[in-house]
């Protein structure tokens, strides 16, 4: 019997082993890195990085509602992605993300702690969500991701449909900023909060909170990029000024054609960032965090927590979720070495 085992057990890890090497064998170095480094954090589930998910996800308070510290971006839900040249990105992620998809990936969000997701009121965002709270029974907060139009179509769609809080896009902020138009962002945000919302305000530049607190609007947090630049496709220091993107008159995407614009970096100026959020009293979510996909996201969380974000916003995968629920509470948890306040 001992002898049949043992014969038994050699011949299922010599499969086992062939059938591992088949599987890695067409893939590329990083892949396997990537299984590889899993590998261990299955070994070794209390490495700091990888898993003890009985921890509870910590929360803040913007105005009456509170929110886990790690919530669930967008854009990957509403099929859109910053590609950089990969064009075929954006259709993949529409053809992923099925209705059943989305509902996949907000009920593990809830199930590992992450009670807020971030969404435009698109008529397919709309749909899915009001199925998944009442045929599903979910309660995830919606924090409204809202354009800036005149009739404040956008804004009403989100407050009629449920939204806990809403703000406005980066895109909008940046153009609103640099347009000088800031009365139209303050009457905005004044509507959403006489309809008994919280309001923000998202930018990339550091000028968008900057010029909005200039000019005294009632903005309840800031959504403002942030990541660091140790990544291989970040764009050069002496190209970012062609990065400002949205709004800024001398941004000109037909730079992208002589090789000046990257689609690859959303705060071009950490520090300056870092610097100016420190003295800033008031909630700040950072978004870009990963910059779009590039960076880990123990670095990524590890880098927004330590220089003053109150909350992360992240796109995810569902098969994302739970890793990356875990990475928030376990860096939470051993402590945040920062010098800016909590502010929520």
């Amino acid at each position: 019997m001992f002898c049949n085992h043992s014969l038994n057990r050699r011949k299922f890890l010599k499969k086992s082993l062939c059938g591992t090497l088949m599987i890695t064998g067409g893939m590329s170095l990083e892949e396997k890195l990537l299984i590889a480094g899993r590998s261990q954090l299955e070994k070794n589930p209390h490495s700091g990085h990888f898993l003890n998910n009985k921890v509870e996800m910590p929360t803040g308070m913007i105005g009456a509602v509170s929110l886990s510290r790690i919530i669930a971006g967008g854009n990957l839900i509403g099929g859109v992605a910053h590609a950089r040249d990969l064009i075929y990105l954006s259709p993949l992620l529409r053809n992923y993300f099925t209705p059943d998809k989305i509902i996949d990936t907000w009920q593990k969000c809830e199930e590992h702690g992450i009670n807020t997701m971030s969404a435009w009121p698109s008529e397919k965002t709309l749909k899915v969500l009001n199925m998944y709270w009442h045929k599903r029974g979910g309660k995830i907060q919606w924090l409204g991701h809202a354009g800036l139009d005149e009739d404040y179509k956008s804004i009403k769609s989100c407050i009629d449909n449920g939204a806990c809080g809403i703000y406005i896009a980066g895109d909008y902020g940046d153009r609103y900023v640099y347009a000088g138009e800031l009365d139209k962002l303050g009457k905005a945000l004044s509507f959403i909060k006489q309809n008994g919302l919280f309001s923000g305000v998202a930018g990339h530049p550091i000028k968008v909170p900057q010029d909005c607190e200039n000019a005294g609007l009632e903005v309840d947090f800031y959504m403002k990029t942030l990541h660091h630049g140790n990544y291989w496709s970040v764009t050069p220091k002496e190209d970012r000024k062609y990065n400002i993107r949205f709004g800024d008159p001398a941004f000109d995407k037909s730079d992208h054609a002589s090789g000046y614009y990257h689609d690859n970096i959303w705060c071009i100026d950490p520090e300056g960032t870092i610097e100016y959020m420190q003295q800033l009293k008031k909630p700040w979510m950072a978004f870009k965090v990963l910059a779009a996909g590039a960076i880990p996201p123990k670095d990524g969380f590890q880098y927004a927590f330590e220089n003053g974000a109150d909350f992360i916003h992240v796109g995810m995968f569902d098969f994302q979720v739970q890793e990356d629920a875990v990475i928030t509470k376990n860096i939470l948890a051993q402590g945040v070495s920062r010098n800016r306040p909590w502010w929520s």
